[in-house]
């Protein structure tokens, strides 16, 4: 660990082991994106399973959270042409690389945790 690394790590705030989201969601900014996007990410893909699979989650923060997503590229809307009708979203290609960050944190969380 380098001495910035170090230094980087006295002005974080102090997590609880396994935590990592939250240290992502200070950074991005909202309190959801990191949990629709760990579901999604899962193979969770339907609005209505992804609002009973994320705790606490309303079914408007869920469908802003899914626009944003879609908007950013990060995620792709499927409509499927049956009745009733059916939506899906799914990691576009970008998506899928975004969330290897997430991937990486942990890996740091856990480095963190460890303290090497």
């Amino acid at each position: 660990m380098t001495a910035s690394d170090k230094k980087f790590l006295k002005i974080m705030p102090k997590l609880n082991s396994g935590r990592v989201d939250m240290l992502l969601e200070d950074v991005i900014g909202c309190r959801w994106t990191i949990s629709v996007l760990r579901a999604v990410s899962k193979g969770v893909r339907r609005p209505g399973a992804l609002q009973r699979h994320i705790d606490g989650i309303s079914a408007k923060v869920l469908s802003d959270r899914l626009k944003h997503f879609q908007r950013a590229g990060i995620f792709e809307r499927v409509v499927f042409p049956e009745i009733p009708p059916r939506v899906e979203y799914r990691l576009t290609p970008f998506g899928k690389k975004f969330s290897r960050l997430l991937d990486e944190v942990e890996k740091l969380q856990g480095q963190l945790d460890d303290g090497t």
